[in-house]
């Protein structure tokens, strides 16, 4: 088992910006179209009004422990009925990561719904993670292998090597959620995560990417002071397939 700075050093291509080679063959922000991001959103840094225009979510009544949030993807909606049907989350906050969509949802330990947000993800799609992947250096990692894995994930906080703190997805794999970083100009992650698409948002060796002000309100109180869960949706697979929960149990939130 290597050591905790060497998998520290794997989370690089992803907690700092990607090499030039990288870059360089990274594609420009495509036009297919994002499915809406809710005005209920508590921060959006990156709107302006320079920036897309994004439709709106309508907000839905969830169950009466939940805190009312924008209306989520069937998807979303589906795998937080189960938590809370479950008590999947234990008490502890817990993040929705919808691959689908680009989007990051935060719950608090009350299953209270903080704040939502557009997010840059791993470059390949897939739900799986290469066998070692996070003892590899950059170099070596390939386009094909840049995916940000599904699953449920049991949080804890961190630190990359220039001491700015993250959130730990999953160590063993040097996944994590962190601040955007817009060091290298050609890869476009702040017009990304601004555009109105969702297909662009992929651009990362695996990381979670958030806008800086977001992770600073949202994401740091709540899973950067203390152990969380991190549920991160399949894009291969249904949800209630990928972990296991009766689908035939979750509401019908089809539009009224």
């Amino acid at each position: 088992m290597l050591s905790r700075l060497v998998l520290v050093l794997a989370l690089l291509p992803c907690a700092v910006q990607a090499s030039a080679s990288h870059a360089n063959g990274a594609t420009q922000p495509s036009a297919t179209a994002r499915a809406p991001v809710s005005p209920h959103v508590r921060t959006n840094p990156l709107q302006s009004e320079a920036a897309p225009t994004r439709t709106a979510y309508s907000r839905h009544n969830s169950d009466e422990h939940m805190h009312k949030g924008p209306k989520l993807s069937k998807d979303a909606q589906d795998t937080l009925d189960w938590i809370a049907r479950s008590q999947n989350s234990k008490g502890l906050p817990f993040v929705i990561i919808d691959k689908r969509h680009a989007v990051v949802h935060v719950y608090n330990g009350l299953g209270q719904w903080q704040g939502s947000t557009p997010a840059l993800l791993g470059l390949a799609r897939g739900d799986g993670s290469v066998p070692g992947i996070g003892e590899r250096p950059m170099s070596q990692i390939k386009p094909h292998e840049r995916t940000t894995p599904a699953g449920r994930f049991a949080s804890e906080p961190g630190e990359n090597l220039k001491g700015e703190d993250i959130v730990w997805i999953s160590y063993d794999d040097a996944i994590s959620l962190h601040r955007v970083r817009a060091n290298n100009r050609t890869e476009h992650r702040l017009q990304r995560l601004a555009s109105a698409t969702v297909s662009d948002n992929r651009i990362s060796y695996g990381c979670v990417n958030l806008p800086a002000s977001f992770y600073d309100q949202f994401v740091k109180p709540v899973l950067g002071q203390s152990d969380g869960i991190v549920y991160v949706l399949p894009e291969t697979r249904s949800v209630a397939e990928f972990f296991g929960f009766d689908a035939t149990k979750v509401k019908d939130h089809a539009p009224q």
